[in-house]
């Protein structure tokens, strides 16, 4: 039986891997919705080899110049982030891949999961702004949401056939991002295209930015949290260079059980698809374990990288500090690539608007959105005065 699947970016790295999977298993996968922020150039030749029943572009202009490019095809095409949530829900949409960046993912997240959706997450955000409300939903809609992020996948795949209340430590791993071992000083100094060169992976911009300041091990923290109920306490940080331990849970005997694979996204992906099953995997998947380098690990550098500690505040103190930290760090990030504010100056401005901005321990959705927009508006001003 064919699963319809939405692709909440399909264009990007997740998405087009994702993407392939469904080309290697056209009877067992059926792409139904794809959506892209503005390359539409690459969702064009999606839709016209995967014939989706409809898509979605954020850019409203370039949604509307799609339209006109597919007219000849039966795909309805929506311009704006606003008919995300509803192209979720579907009727032929069973798994909802979120695949996009940022907070952009919250609210068709949200929707899919109350319409009773499975969700392969892949976008970490929507954990990190709202994960009580987010996994409250789960619970009520029971559906079943299986981590994407390789680090979680791992965790997941280490909990299989084991009681929560054996775990003593969930043990994320780290590369340690391309900038491992500089100083602070030397950090001053890095480039935008330096920092976009991630030594394992093939990422995307935003998301590879957040590797190289260590914010994006920070988000996984908080999202652990969530996903596997486990007090941030009892996460802990480890660098592993190699990438190929990608994470590791104790057990209160002693034991730790390690999850290991290729630096490649496919494996997660697939396995997020079809757990509970496992389905042969491409030729990229496979590890050779005669050909690896030693596996080294090491702590990381809390004082270099500021950030990670920015994230392990935010997640204790909960409410609204989490969305703040995201928001901030979005805008900052996105100053950064524009080679307006220094590598240095995304974890300080992060850090002033923390300090600045009030936390609602309790929040509603309404909330969470208001914390949202004004973490990036007092990020924008500190970005301006980086500037200036």
């Amino acid at each position: 039986m064919s699963k319809g699947i939405a692709i909440l970016g399909s264009t990007g790295s997740i998405g087009r891997q994702t993407l392939e999977i469904c080309k290697a298993y056209p009877e067992r996968f059926m792409p139904v919705v794809l959506t892209a922020m503005g390359n539409i150039e690459l969702l064009e030749q999606q839709i016209r080899e995967f014939k989706p029943k409809m898509a979605v572009v954020g850019d409203k202009d370039k949604g509307r110049y799609l339209e006109e490019k597919v007219a000849d095809l039966a795909v309805a095409v929506y311009a704006g982030n606003e008919y995300l949530p509803d192209a979720v829900t579907d009727p032929e949409v069973d798994t909802v891949v979120t695949a996009v960046s940022g907070a952009v993912g919250l609210l068709p997240t949200l929707a899919a999961v109350k319409a009773g959706k499975n969700i392969a997450l892949a976008n970490k955000e929507p954990l990190v702004a709202a994960g009580e409300l987010v996994m409250d939903a789960v619970r009520a809609s029971n559906c079943q949401l299986i981590p994407v992020d390789s680090e979680h996948s791992a965790l997941f795949q280490c909990l299989q056939g084991n009681r929560h209340e054996d775990i003593e430590q969930l043990i994320l791993t780290a590369s340690g991002g391309p900038f491992r071992g500089r100083s602070r000083e030397e950090l001053e100094r890095v480039t935008v295209q330096q920092a976009l060169k991630h030594p394992n992976w093939s990422m995307g911009a935003k998301i590879t930015i957040d590797s190289a300041t260590l914010m994006n091990k920070g988000l996984e923290v908080i999202e652990a949290k969530h996903l596997f109920q486990v007090d941030l306490d009892r996460i802990k940080v480890v660098v592993h260079p190699q990438s190929i331990i990608h994470s590791m849970v104790r057990y209160k005997d002693g034991s730790i059980l390690a999850q290991l694979g290729t630096p490649d996204m496919r494996l997660p992906i697939q396995y997020a698809l079809t757990w509970p099953e496992r389905w042969e995997g491409g030729p990229n998947t496979q590890l050779d374990l005669l050909t690896l380098q030693p596996l080294t690990f090491e702590a990381p550098d809390w004082e270099t990288f500021p950030a990670l500690g920015l994230a392990y505040q935010a997640g204790r103190e909960g409410g609204t500090m989490p969305t703040v930290l995201n928001g901030a760090n979005e805008e900052a990030v996105h100053a950064f690539l524009q080679g307006r504010i220094t590598f240095p100056a995304i974890t300080e401005i992060v850090g002033r608007v923390m300090e600045e901005l009030e936390n609602i321990k309790k929040p509603d959705l309404e909330a969470i959105l208001a914390a949202d927009r004004e973490a990036r508006r007092r990020a924008a001003h500190w970005v301006s005065k980086y500037v200036s």
